[in-house]
């Protein structure tokens, strides 16, 4: 058993072909719960990990293999990874939520993943070894129902914040989600309004932890771009 790479809320290990993912912090119960309605309701139409079990605060789900974009895009990759996280959010925020709306919170007409980045998706390469495809969209308990542009801005905010040098390559990105992409105050503003939701997010965790003071410095360093 071993803890895998680039988790930050939860713990993850991974035992053979299993991974559990064990739920910790605030809300832990209603986030686990919303994760495994998501991915058993996407599993015919997204590629998501497969629930096998839930109990005892975490969830057992089926290995799948692939490499996290976010290697991917410190590899020298970045404009095919943001292409197909264009191309894969597209299929998200298209995906019909008359069955969801009952279970998921927040108000919109669109499914939003709530964390969408490459630091969550799992890719491959393709049949002829040319181009990445995704094995896996992981990690959907804060998932809602939303506008496209939280997710739009917050893939966006991944690139900037943790790959500033790859920047220009987010036009791949917006060119393969292939929909009008929302001006960039608006994108900046969900960026921001994001890490304010994950300050109080921690604060409710650790009230005095020093994440608290470091989602705030996120939120002023988004604010000033």
């Amino acid at each position: 058993m071993r803890r895998l790479p680039h988790g930050y809320t939860n713990q993850t290990v991974r035992e053979r072909e299993t991974v559990t993912k064990r739920y910790e912090g605030p809300d832990a119960a209603a986030r686990l719960e919303r994760e495994r309605l998501l991915l058993t309701a996407l599993a015919d139409s997204i590629p998501v990990p497969p629930v096998i079990a839930s109990g005892g605060g975490a969830l057992t789900l089926g290995f799948v293999g692939g490499i996290p974009g976010q290697e991917l895009i410190d590899s020298g990759s970045a404009a095919e990874v943001l292409r197909v996280c264009g191309s894969i959010l597209r299929e998200i925020h298209a995906t019909p939520v008359a069955g969801l709306s009952d279970s998921l919170p927040g108000e919109g007409d669109s499914l939003v993943h709530g964390d969408f980045g490459p630091n969550n998706l799992l890719l491959g390469f393709t049949s002829n070894l040319s181009t990445y495809a995704v094995t896996a969209v992981v990690d959907w308990e804060f998932a809602h129902l939303g506008d496209p542009v939280e997710d739009l801005a917050w893939c966006e905010w991944i690139v900037r914040m943790h790959h500033p040098d790859r920047v220009g390559a987010l036009g791949a990105f917006f060119e393969a989600y292939g929909a009008p992409v929302p001006d960039w105050p608006d994108r900046r503003t969900a960026m921001v309004d994001r890490c304010l939701e994950l300050r109080e997010f921690c604060r409710r965790w650790d009230p005095e932890g020093p994440a608290v003071a470091e989602w705030q410095r996120r939120a002023e360093v988004a604010a000033g771009w």
